[in-house]
């Protein structure tokens, strides 16, 4: 049976894992809101009645593709197409291409940068299979003017940080929403997770430092998954609600 991600694949250890799967939200929580697209996920009323919900979906379909044999992955793929259709026709326009692409490479850059955070460097081979992955999934989804190589993409990422990206009132209304969801204490930690994993420029326009004082427990983090105490952390550091959502997320583990 083809997979859609070869098993040995590094992608598989990156989506693999509760931790570096939370960091990848964590980042693309922060992005997604700045998004000049973002009005997309208000149109249908689900972003801001549970911004966690929707954020979080959007993260495991994506890792349900990651694990998935190559014919069960593109069918997914046609139905998040398909879904989206939906949603365009009933607003009367369709989603800008480069929004779809948006979503595609804050999947691709946090992959990356939560995996070396938490983990270790990635090679440039690695880089390009991670890349591969989401431009195979972009490439399905019909999505044009996708770079071919994760090099060719580096600079066309850069342009999309400039051009899409802007602060508005949906910004400040979605991390509202996100204090409102997670309580002032889990807000916090999420915003300083954030501030290591995302671009200079999301950092510039949500006015974040760039210290962040989970810097020196990242270490200590990394100790307490090789005693098996990590779990204690996560469940302190997340609502109840998702307890079984992200245990489910290391099944795939190796």
């Amino acid at each position: 049976m083809e997979h859609f991600v070869r098993e040995n694949s590094v992608v598989r250890e990156i989506w693999g894992k509760s931790d570096t799967v939370l960091f990848i939200f964590g980042g693309a929580s922060a992005e997604f809101a700045l998004n000049k697209a973002v009005d997309w996920l208000y149109f249908t009323g689900k972003l801001p009645s549970d911004p966690l919900g929707r954020l979080f979906s959007t993260v495991t379909y994506a890792r349900k593709i990651v694990f998935a044999p190559a014919d069960e992955a593109h069918r997914s793929i046609d139905i998040l197409r398909m879904i989206h259709g939906t949603v365009e026709k009933n607003r009367g326009f369709s989603i800008p291409d480069w929004a779809y692409r948006d979503v595609l490479f804050m999947l691709i850059h946090y992959s990356i940068a939560s995996y070396e955070l938490l983990e270790r460097k990635l090679s440039d081979a690695e880089k390009e299979e991670v890349y591969d992955v989401f431009y195979r999934v972009g490439f399905r989804m019909g999505l044009n003017e996708l770079p071919t190589t994760y090099n060719d993409w580096l600079p066309v990422r850069e342009s999309h940080l400039k051009e899409n990206l802007q602060k508005s009132e949906y910004t400040a209304d979605l991390f509202k929403q996100y204090r409102k969801h997670l309580g002032y204490i889990r807000y916090g930690i999420l915003v300083e997770a954030q501030k290591l994993v995302v671009p200079v420029r999301v950092g510039v326009l949500l006015k974040r430092g760039k210290f962040s004082w989970l810097s020196p427990i990242i270490p200590l983090y990394k100790i307490s998954r090789f005693i098996k105490m990590d779990w204690l952390l996560k469940k302190a550091l997340l609502p109840s609600a998702y307890e079984a959502q992200i245990k489910a997320l290391d099944v795939h583990e190796h």
